[in-house]
């Protein structure tokens, strides 16, 4: 059997992923997380072979996530099941060690097919995504990915100071740099074509 852990803040999206994966006789879900930490708390105790993970899920992303099982040197395979069929996503993912990235409009039978191979060491990943994925390099750096992210959902430089540890002057040198790479006028901006390329 091949041991799933799922990590999908929707309730819906969650259990019809559980119900699916339940239908293949090989598959066995172990276990289920509605945020990132969780997920991370699953994947220690129940040591899955796959783990599937949205990207944008509360306490930790599942980029986050993924980066985290490839440092605690887990086992655990992962595969990202998303609405964002962008390539700077994709880039991300991958090189946070994810071995899969499927969107979650594909046709359900790829679903278990993605678990199969990258259960037995090879990718899963949307074809047209891929090529996509090299043609454009990301250019923030991950501090200025942070504190354009938590610009981009409306905190102050104070506030972004206060919760990632840094001077507000950091903060906005961050931001400057964010803003000039991206071309943007603005700190809204910048945060809008970053999350359209998938960087943010």
């Amino acid at each position: 059997m091949i041991r799933v852990v799922i990590a999908e803040d929707q309730g819906l999206i969650l259990g019809a992923l559980a119900a699916l994966l339940e239908l293949e006789g090989d598959i066995e879900v172990v276990g289920q997380a509605k945020d990132g930490k969780s997920a991370l708390e699953e994947v220690k105790a129940r040591q899955p072979d796959v783990l599937l993970t949205d990207i944008e899920m509360p306490h930790m992303t599942g980029l986050e996530l993924a980066a985290e099982v490839k440092r605690l040197g887990l086992k655990t395979r992962v595969v990202i099941v998303t609405t964002f069929g962008r390539a700077g996503y994709l880039r991300r993912a991958l090189e946070a060690g994810a071995s899969g990235y499927l969107l979650k409009d594909a046709p359900s039978s790829e679903l278990a097919e993605a678990v199969r191979r990258v259960h037995l060491g090879g990718r899963a990943i949307d074809p047209h995504l891929a090529a996509q994925a090299w043609s454009e390099e990301d250019p923030l750096t991950d501090r200025e990915r942070k504190v354009l992210r938590l610009a981009g959902e409306g905190q102050s430089s104070a506030e972004i100071a206060a919760e990632l540890g840094l001077s507000e002057g950091t903060v906005r040198n961050y931001l400057s740099e964010a803003i000039s790479k991206l071309g943007a006028q603005n700190r809204v901006e910048a945060a809008r074509i970053a999350r359209e390329k998938g960087w943010l």
